[in-house]
């Protein structure tokens, strides 16, 4: 398995429209996995929410998150990670709009991004175990 992708390689695979899961804590501290959209902008991981999501209240309570993107085919390429995620307005559905049409959906209309931004990545594939060919 390789690790420390690098950066290009990272871009070029979170351009991909592939779902990811985002870890946000419950009050009793059991983790909740929810499958999400993104977009990665600018170094970071871009979510839309409505305010009155769970995720919203997780993250307003306990600011802690994770997300991963992994693809399900070879090379299996993957990235992590885990940050304190910042809650912003999505002024005027931008955001929602920008992230749905990535996957070819019109806008979901959410009210706030949720913002990661990572310090380090966990990156990894197995390029090496399956040779283009």
């Amino acid at each position: 398995m390789r690790h420390d992708l690098p950066r290009d390689a990272i871009d070029a695979f979170l351009e991909r429209p592939i779902v990811a899961v985002l870890a946000t804590y419950r009050r009793d501290g059991a983790v909740l996995l929810s499958p999400v959209w993104y977009r990665w902008r600018a170094g970071g991981f871009e979510v839309s929410v409505g305010a009155d999501d769970v995720k919203v209240r997780h993250l307003r309570r306990d600011s802690r998150a994770a997300l991963v993107v992994a693809e399900q085919a070879p090379p299996y390429t993957g990235v992590e990670i885990h940050a304190s995620a910042a809650l912003l307005p999505d002024e005027g559905g931008r955001a929602a709009a920008e992230i749905a049409k990535r996957y070819g959906q019109p806008s979901a209309g959410g009210d706030l991004v949720i913002r990661l931004e990572p310090g380090e990545l966990r990156t990894w594939d197995f390029a090496d175990e399956y040779p283009p060919g």
